[in-house]
């Protein structure tokens, strides 16, 4: 299911190594939403193990995963990367759809339904002057996701335009809605604003 480099799996021996015995698992948590996932990595003992884990040999150490969670890594690569400035462990999942790419399935919901209404009528129109467009790409509960394209993709007021701009037209019409979340990959595409540099 997980698969793991081999410097993540030096990195990880050598925690559990250095507990002395103490730690013998490695728990990992799918958190966030399915668009934009965040992983929660953690070492545990034998007794810390819960209810509903699921395990998995790795022949080095034992991984455990919800039941739940289990389809969410199902493909992922776990590596242990460093910079200049941090260095840490990085769960690149398969991705259920490539950014931009046309969803097979809109979001529904009343939730949704005003969400996109909003967008539709009174956001995109706003900014389609600076050739951009804002959709909707997933519900969770009372928050959104949103993916900006054409020219708002990597613009350097892209967050201000969000922000500013049409979280507080959202957050106006739509009372219940508790967050809005950026999920653009503001680096890729054919033409972003600013393009990631090796």
């Amino acid at each position: 299911m997980l698969t793991f480099t081999d410097r993540a799996r030096e990195m990880i021996r050598s925690y559990i190594e250095g507990s002395d015995g103490e730690l013998g698992a490695l728990r990992v948590h799918v958190g966030g939403s399915p668009l934009s996932p965040n992983f929660e990595l953690t070492l545990v003992s034998d007794d810390e193990r819960r209810e509903g884990e699921r395990e998995f040999d790795t022949g080095d150490f034992t991984v455990l995963v919800e039941d739940a969670q289990v389809p969410d890594l199902d493909g992922a690569t776990v590596d242990f990367v460093e910079h200049v400035n941090e260095s840490g462990f990085e769960v690149r999942t398969r991705p259920s759809r490539e950014p931009g790419a046309p969803q097979n399935e809109a979001p529904r919901g009343p939730l949704a339904e005003k969400v996109r209404e909003l967008l539709d009528q009174q956001v995109n129109p706003a900014i389609a002057s600076h050739g951009g467009e804002i959709s909707l790409v997933d519900v969770q509960g009372t928050e959104v996701y949103v993916e900006m394209s054409g020219g708002c993709q990597g613009c350097a007021m892209s967050r201000m335009t969000l922000r500013q701009g049409v979280e507080r037209m959202l957050r106006e019409a739509v009372p219940e809605l508790t967050a809005v979340h950026d999920v653009t990959d503001h680096t890729s595409g054919e033409d972003p604003y600013y393009k990631q540099v090796d």
